[in-house]
């Protein structure tokens, strides 16, 4: 009878065909034949499970083990099916797996737990309140992705002690131990129709040796005092399957994410694999594609050590499932895009092999068959013509997934030079009379001994902590070498001392530097490079994390992505303003951080440049604004009729890394209330601008530019904007305004600011009234800054020139040349004048080169913390004369 089911149904032989499990099954059960056939073009779903049990409820716990194994095999006779004729993918088999195992535990809780009049109820001790067994899936069935033959870890938790009501009163402790052995037996047990699950109970609190069952108080105290580094990998997993999740998550969150950036995890991790690989490389099982060298484990360890590392501020990073995580760390830049594509193609291929491993005959290994036969099966049903060219797929993704694995948990290099460990490590670097500083190169070694003495004599070396300490004496001999091979190693080492002075009690900040060396290079060409920069690390320390991985500090920036990115951190912290505030801080300084390293390697020209610090600036603005505007009380709409508009170098798209804002604030709005509550949200914004919290500081503003100046209103309507612009405004109120722009807020009221901006542009003015106002403006500028020879920006035929310039043809032409009131930028605008011959192309072109040169000396020079000299400058003063001449042509004096 079986046979002529099978034989009616091709999807059933193409599955007998491979697994000898299956052909047992059918030939014990020919009605599940029949029943597979019937429906394997159906998902096994959860509900279906549930609907069999419930279908015909079990009188006995012998029944009830029964139907629960009865139940696994149909799951897994249709999974064989569905998943060798290409009918389910692995998301189907592993959710479809981890069901069977939620079912399973949740119907044998509610059996064992039946009220037992001899005990009666668990009642806690400090509550009162009736208690009940948390059963925790870790692993696998934690993350949902259980394969096909797994067993299942689980744990046993009840939040409180205390006694039974029954007239035989027993401990809670031994009521849900109890229980917990009767789970065990119900699911795990082997009879005649097999089990449903092997249950590994190893990963509790003192493993094999410890309680079967323990309390919130019991688990806690045993995190605390107990927890081992693996421990935090495996509860990443930990999921509540019944009972008081959140009560337990409580309790184990704070032990698996640190508060603060967790690099020591490399550290463990790294161990751990090693652990496992010495065990693979052992037993000479190198062909599990699990555990073996590019296996799934490895995979997972990428995830979770970013988890581990990050999860404690990022809360997106502590999603439990592997294929999840990897999206995240795409989505959030901390991995490549192409890596994180490999990764998955690799993870999918490795488990599809698992699961076709295990359908074989039902066995718990991931070991590749050696038989010939076994072979051919494994590879047809993988999709390839035989096995060679299943292996070179196979050991393609392998190699792929080791590739991304070892640059992820790349091993510390050996110490330059080498020392013994009881050696002092500032006198290892003396030889005798000659100071060691000096044959590396530096030019003031006495200084360099004086300043490294000088810090293992302080009261702060002397009370840090071991492991600190530790950690710091081992980084400080790579640190002078490596230091040593810059051109100023004196100046960088310096700079690098002070940062290891910030950092000297945070060893997750050692830890980085101790278990990378290629980031403490990196870290070494930045603080060689820029005083700017180097001070800007120090400050911000947790930005070192940024430079793991230069494939992404050197990533442009994608602000859209990156905004959706941040408005999520933001929602997950939406109870706590001061963690949003400094949230928002982290954001800004990294991405910060990414532009200045990416403008130090030259791949950025500093119009990109600037473009990106004001879009950056752009979105700060619109999430604080957000972010205010969500705290308000008394709030009267949904959103805001309000914009934040941007002047100066933010609306110029011409901010520097040190740049501060001009910003002026509109809305509009006829609520009765509305000019109280929109002063009350301008003020809140400039609170989460430039408020300083532990995190640093966002930026400093300058509201000045708004209607009246200081003695003005905060906020503005609309209305009375334009009316003070044409009405009232003095002509460098509108030399302002032709470079300013909608930065953030309400859409509507930025086309309204646009049409002002455009009408106020175009009106017609008396030209020689308008060459005297910017004439004397600029004279009045020279009284508080002179035109000395070395300031780029001041002198004449320099930066404000050549903005004054540009300021007076908008104003002058723009009524008849519209063009000119595009915010496209000084050097764009040059080009309009030229074209529609306000200027010659000769100026134009002389003045743009000025320009460009003269910010881009500016800025490095910023950077570098040094003074401009003459001698820089030179090379420009035939295009600076060339502006003079300009002036002189545009302004004529009498």
């Amino acid at each position: 009878m079986t046979e002529n089911i099978i034989e009616a149904h091709p999807q059933l032989i193409s599955a007998q065909n491979h697994s000898r499990y299956l052909q047992r099954l059918f030939l014990c059960r020919p009605a599940l034949a029949q029943e597979t056939a019937e429906h394997a073009t159906q998902a096994f779903h959860k509900a279906e499970m549930q609907l069999r049990l419930l279908a015909k409820p079990a009188q006995s716990e012998e029944e009830l083990a029964m139907q629960l194994r009865h139940l696994r095999q149909a799951v897994m006779a249709r999974l064989v099916v569905r998943e060798i004729n290409g009918l389910s993918d692995l998301k189907e088999a592993m959710h479809t797996i981890t069901d069977l195992a939620e079912v399973a535990v949740e119907t044998a809780l509610a059996w064992v737990s039946k009220p037992d009049e001899r005990y009666g109820q668990p009642i806690g001790e400090e509550t009162g309140e009736v208690q009940q067994l948390i059963v925790v899936g870790m692993g696998k069935l934690g993350e949902r992705e259980l394969n096909v033959s797994s067993d299942i870890d689980l744990i046993f938790v009840y939040p409180e002690d205390g006694e039974t009501t029954g007239p035989r009163k027993i401990s809670n402790h031994e009521y849900f131990a109890n229980i917990g052995k009767r789970l065990i037996r119900l699911i795990g047990d082997t009879d005649a129709n097999g089990f449903v699950f092997r249950v590994d109970m190893r990963l509790r609190p003192f493993g094999d040796s410890g309680p079967l069952v323990t309390s919130f108080a019991a688990l806690e105290n045993y995190l605390l005092t107990q927890g081992r580094e693996w421990e935090r990998y495996a509860w990443i997993k930990g999921r509540a399957l019944t009972g008081d999740e959140q009560g337990l998550m409580d309790l184990v969150t704070p032990f698996v994410y640190r508060k603060y950036l967790d690099y020591g995890a490399y550290h463990s991790m790294r161990e751990l694999h090693s652990q496992i690989r010495r065990e693979v490389e052992r037993k000479d099982r190198l062909d599990n594609v699990k555990l073996g060298p590019g296996g799934i484990r490895e995979i997972e360890f990428i995830g979770q050590v970013f988890q581990l590392i990050r999860g404690g501020r990022n809360k997106t990073l502590r999603s439990r499932a592997t294929q999840a995580i990897l999206n995240e760390l795409a989505a959030q830049g901390n991995l490549p895009q192409d890596v994180v594509t490999e990764l998955q193609a690799a993870y999918v291929f490795l488990r599809d092999v698992e699961h076709r491993i295990m359908y074989l005959d039902d066995a718990q290994t991931q070991m590749l068959p050696s038989n010939e036969e076994d072979q051919h099966k494994l590879a047809i049903s993988m999709g390839f013509g035989d096995w060679a060219q299943f292996r070179a797929a196979l050991d393609a993704h392998r190699t792929i997934v080791s590739k991304h694995f070892e640059e992820v948990f790349l091993q510390p290099e050996q110490n330059t030079p080498t020392q013994d460990e009881t050696e002092d490590p500032i006198d290892a670097f003396s030889d005798g009379n000659t100071p060691y500083y000096q044959q590396l190169g530096y030019q003031n070694p006495a200084e360099i001994q004086r300043r490294l003495t000088a810090m293992q004599d302080s009261s702060k070396y002397r009370q840090m902590p071991d492991r600190c300490r530790r950690r710091l004496d081992s980084i400080l001999p790579s640190l002078i070498s490596t230091t040593a091979q810059f051109g100023n190693p004196d100046a960088t080492l310096m700079r690098l001392l002070d940062l290891l002075d910030a950092i000297s009690r945070r060893e997750s900040y050692l830890a980085l530097l101790a278990e990378h060396p290629q980031t403490l290079k990196r870290l070494a060409s930045l603080y060689s490079a820029s005083p700017w920069v180097s001070e800007y690390l120090t400050r911000h320390p947790i930005l070192l994390d940024e430079l793991l991985d230069f494939r992404l500090l050197h990533q442009e920036p994608e602000w859209d992505k990156l905004g959706r990115i941040l408005r999520q951190e933001m929602n997950e912290l939406a109870d706590d303003i001061e963690a949003r505030m400094d949230c928002l801080r982290h954001f800004q300084h990294s991405q910060i951080f990414r532009l200045v390293s990416q403008d130090l390697a030259g791949l950025l020209p500093l119009e990109r440049l600037s473009d990106h610090l004001s879009d950056l600036a752009d979105l700060i603005l619109s999430v604080a604004l957000e972010q205010a505007w969500k705290d308000l009380p008394n709030k009267h709409r949904e959103q805001a009729n309000f914009a934040i508009i941007g002047y100066g170098k933010l609306g110029g798209k011409e901010l520097g890394f040190a740049s501060d804002l001009d910003i002026v604030y509109l809305y509009d709005d006829d609520h009765a209330n509305a000019p109280e509550i929109y002063a009350r949200l301008a003020k809140r914004i400039v609170n989460w601008l430039t408020s300083l919290t532990s995190a640093g500081q966002l930026y400093d503003i300058d509201l000045r530019l708004r209607p009246n100046g200081s003695s003005g209103l905060l906020v503005s309507t609309v209305q009375a904007f334009s009316e003070y612009q044409h009405q009232s405004a003095w002509v460098w109120e509108h030399q302002a305004i032709t470079r300013a722009r909608f930065c953030a807020g309400d859409t509507h009221v930025g086309k309204n600011f646009e049409q002002i901006r455009h009408d106020i542009l175009c009106k017609e003015r008396d030209i020689a009234a308008l060459q005297a106002e910017v004439l004397k403006m600029r004279n009045k500028m020279l009284e508080t800054h002179p035109a000395l020879a070395h300031d780029v920006k001041h002198r004449r035929g320099g930066i404000v020139d050549i903005e004054f310039i540009v300021q007076f043809l908008i104003l002058a032409h723009a009524r008849t040349l519209p063009q000119l009131t595009a915010n496209a930028g000084n050097i764009a605008l040059l080009d309009v004048a030229a074209q529609h011959h306000l200027i010659s192309s000769h100026a134009a072109e002389h003045a743009r080169t000025a320009y460009r040169e003269l910010r881009r000396l500016q800025h490095t020079h910023r950077l570098n913390g040094t003074e401009l000299s003459l001698a820089m400058i030179e090379p420009l003063t035939l295009e600076m004369n060339a502006v003079q001449a300009l002036w002189e042509q545009l302004f004529p004096q009498p």
